[in-house]
C-alpha cells in the first residue's frame, strides 16, 4: 500500500470524519464566546490559542485531502467551498483587513460539506434553484401588479404606505412577510371599509400560494436528490434504473400479449 493511499484511508475514516465535525462544532462555540467582553477578558488567550489548534488542523486536513485524491480534490464544487472557507480564514484580520475577522464564522458552514445528509439537502435546494426562480418571477410580478393597484386605490388615504410605487412595494412585501399587516389594513379601512377585499386576496395569493409553491418545489428536488443517492448507493446509474423498469413493464406487456393470443 502506497503513502497516498493510507492517507485517503485516514481521510475517508470515519472516526478522521468524526474528529472534523467535532472541531467544527467546538470553533463555532468559541467564536460565539468570543462575542462576550466578559468571557473574552477571563479566558481570551486560551480561546485565541485553541482557535489558532483548530485553524492548523483545518489545513493540515485540507493538505492531507489533496494530497489524497490529488486532481480529483478539485472537481469536487464540496472541496472547493471547504478550500475557500479556509482560505478566508487564513487572511489577516489586523489593520486593513480587520473586518474580515468577523468572517471566520464561514467556518461553522463547513458541517454542510463534511455531513453527508446537510450535503443532500443543499444538492437538492441548488438542483431547485430553477424553479424557484420562475416562482419568484411569478411573486414579482404579483407584487408589481398589486403596487400599481395599491397606489391607485389607496394613495389618497395611506400615503405613508402607499403614496408611490416604491412605497406601495415595500408596504406590500411588509404585508406577504406578515409583519403589521392589520396595522396597515386598519389605517387603510379607516377611509374605505371595502378595503379588506384587496387584503385579503392579496395575503391568499402571495402568502399561501406562493410560499406553497415553493415548498413544494424544494421538496420535489430533495425527493429528487434522495432517489439519487439511492440508485448511486446501489452501484447504479438511475438512467440505468429506468431502463430496466421500462423493459420490465414491456417483457410483462409482451408476456399479457401471448396469454391473451393463446387463450384465443
Amino acid at each position: 500500500m502506497t503513502l497516498r493511499e493510507r492517507v485517503r484511508g485516514v481521510v475517508e475514516a470515519r472516526w478522521f470524519q468524526t474528529a472534523i465535525i467535532s472541531l467544527i462544532l467546538v470553533n463555532g462555540l468559541i467564536l460565539g464566546l468570543e462575542t462576550s467582553p466578559a468571557i473574552m477578558a477571563r479566558y481570551g488567550e486560551t480561546l485565541h490559542r485553541i482557535d489558532l489548534f483548530v485553524l492548523a488542523v483545518f489545513v493540515v486536513e485540507l493538505g492531507l485531502r489533496i494530497f489524497a485524491h490529488r486532481s480529483a480534490f478539485f472537481r469536487d464544487p464540496w472541496s472547493w467551498f471547504d478550500l475557500v472557507i479556509i482560505g478566508i480564514a487564513l487572511l489577516p484580520t489586523s489593520g486593513p483587513f480587520s473586518v474580515l475577522r468577523v468572517l471566520r464564522v464561514l467556518r461553522v458552514l463547513r458541517l454542510l460539506s463534511v455531513i453527508p445528509t446537510l450535503r443532500h439537502v443543499v444538492t437538492g435546494l441548488f438542483k431547485a434553484l430553477p424553479g424557484m426562480a420562475s416562482i419568484s418571477l411569478l411573486v414579482g410580478l404579483l407584487l408589481y401588479v398589486a403596487a400599481v393597484m395599491a397606489t391607485n386605490l389607496f394613495g389618497g388615504s395611506a400615503p405613508q404606505y402607499f403614496g408611490d410605487i416604491l412605497t406601495a412595494l415595500f408596504t406590500l412585501f411588509q404585508i406577504m412577510t406578515g409583519d403589521s399587516w392589520g396595522e396597515i389594513a386598519q389605517t387603510v379601512m379607516a377611509e374605505q371599509p371595502a378595503a379588506w377585499v384587496f387584503f385579503v386576496a392579496f395575503i391568499l395569493a402571495s402568502t399561501f400560494v406562493a410560499l406553497n409553491l415553493f415548498i413544494a418545489v424544494a421538496v420535489e428536488a430533495l425527493e429528487h436528490e434522495n432517489d439519487e443517492e439511492k440508485a448511486a448507493a446501489a452501484g447504479d446509474d438511475p438512467v440505468l434504473v429506468e431502463l430496466r423498469a421500462l423493459r420490465s413493464e414491456i417483457a410483462e406487456l409482451r408476456r399479457d400479449a401471448e396469454r391473451t393470443r393463446d387463450g384465443v
